[in-house]
């Protein structure tokens, strides 16, 4: 699969392509649609996914490549801390983000000046991989309605995968999986330009993401997705 388009990329972007298109291709058979609906590189813009396994970070990191954009994703500070790992993922840039510390809003900060220097920022709004028994996406932390609102002119664009969950049987592992994902339409969250956070706005500029990111996952896993979104309380499970 060719790129749409061809931005020039440094040396650690380029040695992530090498890692990342070798072992995606050992373990699955990918498909993606309409990936010509994320704006050619040029523009910000803030991409939006659920989260179904650890791996699947390696899946989208491909896809954003595929659609012609460099891929700057929000990854646990800790991460970056691990050897090796830590020094390739500094040098491809990517923005770590400082949970329960003081530190925290500077990853909303570095965020809004990637995207303002016209780059792609990806971010899985639930915070880890879904607890959602069915595997449909949860409902997502309010951390990517602060962004939207601290650069209300970048366009939002959801995303919605399948297939690299784990398998139900150890066997499967041994097969190439078919996964897939497929790009929505731009959002429109003009009307929450200007305001500033709150519980509510913040609530319900999220909740239209994730809805439009469970949008696409229904599209991709080809069956009706639930109305309403899995919350993990200490106790137990509810939706």
């Amino acid at each position: 699969m060719s790129r749409l388009h061809k931005p020039r990329a440094g040396f650690w972007i380029r040695l992530c392509v090498l890692v990342v298109y070798p072992v995606d291709s050992l373990l699955f058979r990918i498909r993606w649609r309409e990936l010509d609906r994320i704006p050619p590189p040029g523009r910000g813009v803030i991409l939006v996914a659920n989260h179904i396994s650890y791996i699947d970070t390696l899946l989208m990191a491909r896809l954003v490549w595929q659609s012609g954009r460099i891929p700057r994703f929000l990854v646990k500070s800790t991460v970056l801390d691990v050897p090796v790992l830590g020094r390739i993922l500094h040098g491809a840039r990517q923005i770590p983000v400082f949970r329960g510390t003081d530190d925290a809003a500077k990853s909303l900060q570095a965020a809004t000046v990637a995207l303002r220097r016209g780059e792609s920022v990806l971010i899985y709004p639930e915070g880890t991989t879904t607890k959602d028994p069915a595997g449909w996406p949860m409902a997502g932390k309010t951390g990517v309605a602060r962004l939207v609102l601290l650069a209300p002119e970048i366009p939002v664009v959801p995303i919605g995968q399948w297939g690299a969950q784990p398998p139900a049987r150890r066997s499967a592992w041994l097969r190439r999986r078919r996964v897939a994902a497929c790009v929505g339409e731009p959002l429109d969250l003009s009307r929450f330009a200007g305001q500033e956070p709150g519980a509510e706005n913040l609530r319900e500029i999220t909740d239209i993401i994730m809805s439009a990111v469970r949008e696409q996952v229904s599209i991709v896993r080809g069956e009706p997705a639930p109305t309403a979104f899995f919350r993990p309380t200490g106790g137990g499970r509810s939706r």
